[in-house]
């Protein structure tokens, strides 16, 4: 099991160590920080590394270097305290499989599930899914454990941060990937950003434009309801401006865009319907939580062959009256001009990355 240096270097005086410490405190005051001495003071040596100055993070216009687009189509949730459900997560067919430290594990159970997720993350074989993890949030109090633990795996491919608020969050989650994640895999770690509250969807502006580590925004509809007093109903109307805003600033931001949890798991009528919404609204992929869900989103959130053969004769098209100096022209009875020439082109694209990720 990789181990981090017994001795780390000190980044930071001890007066900017409290300082920064406290800084983390005051933007999150329900932190609370452990007091044991050898913990805390590793917690120390990690908080300092990630708040100091010498290690400022990113610019979101910067792209990391050595990283591939990949698809998520179904992220799915395995509860990093269950023993059997990790091992089973091995034979799932999913983009990514976020092993989860926060909601579904209880409190009592967290160092287990910290130790059992780096285990999965060292030793199982997922085949082309990605490994995720989904840490305690920011402010939390658990948040500097889980990730002194499982950034020290090389294998860790995004982290998935809850209920974050502001781009404060986030960018200490990057500082605290480039001070612990070994060299050779940091530049490859992404963020999913979960928007869980009206505050969060309130400055999903500034969250998605944080830092350059942010690959995706994702939405929590059973938080945001609970945050924002919202009345359940079968039609989801509830959720039409949240939802379509963390769309929109995904797209605009150049992320991908994570629908919610579809909760109705064993009605498959109601899951085909939340994901053909979703990919109508501009999402790109959505969250699952049984294993049954995922062939369905794995398909509609892909293009279909009839999607691929109707692009392929846009850009077909496209390009010979190009030749002939004519702009907008009629296929099939429909007017083709840029904008849906840009589609096409998009929608190709995705086909050919989500080939090339499961080939």
């Amino acid at each position: 099991m990789p181990r981090l240096p017994s001795a780390l270097p000190r980044l930071i005086p001890p007066p900017r160590l409290l300082t920064a410490i406290a800084h983390l405190q005051h933007h999150h005051p329900s932190s609370h920080l452990p007091r044991t001495s050898s913990h805390f003071q590793q917690q120390q040596r990690n908080v300092a590394r990630a708040l100091s100055t010498a290690a400022p993070a990113k610019p979101a216009t910067e792209a990391p270097v050595g990283r591939t687009e990949r698809a998520r189509r179904a992220v799915f949730y395995v509860p990093g305290s269950d023993d059997r459900k990790l091992a089973k997560s091995r034979k799932l067919v999913a983009d990514s499989l976020i092993y989860d430290l926060e909601d579904s594990v209880p409190l009592n159970r967290k160092g287990a599930a910290r130790n059992a997720v780096f285990q999965a993350l060292e030793q199982f074989d997922v085949g082309k899914s990605e490994k995720t993890v989904r840490i305690n949030a920011v402010g939390s109090g658990l948040e500097v454990d889980d990730l002194s633990v499982v950034l020290r795996s090389r294998h860790v491919g995004a982290l998935v941060v809850p209920k974050v608020q502001s781009p404060k969050d986030l960018e200490f989650v990057s500082r605290m990937i480039d001070s612990i994640a070994p060299e050779a895999s940091r530049a490859n770690i992404r963020v999913l950003a979960c928007i869980e509250s009206a505050l969060g969807v309130l400055n999903i502006r500034d969250i998605a434009n944080a830092d350059a580590r942010i690959d995706g925004l994702i939405f929590a509809a059973e938080d945001f309801a609970a945050d924002t007093g919202l009345v359940r109903t079968p039609s989801r109307t509830e959720f039409l401006y949240a939802r379509q805003r963390v769309a929109t600033a995904a797209s605009a931001f150049g992320l991908q865009a994570i629908d919610m949890v579809c909760v109705d798991y064993q009605n498959p009528d109601v899951l085909e319907e939340e994901c053909r919404e979703g990919r109508e609204w501009g999402f790109t992929g959505k969250q699952a939580i049984h294993p049954n869900q995922l062939e369905t989103i794995q398909r509609i959130f892909s293009p279909s062959p009839s999607d691929i053969e109707r692009a392929t004769k846009i850009v077909e098209g496209y390009q010979e009256h190009m030749k002939k100096g004519i702009g907008a022209f009629n296929l099939d009875g429909k007017m083709i001009d840029m904008p849906v020439v840009k589609w096409a082109e998009r929608l190709l694209a995705k086909a050919k990355m989500m080939n090339e990720q499961s080939a």
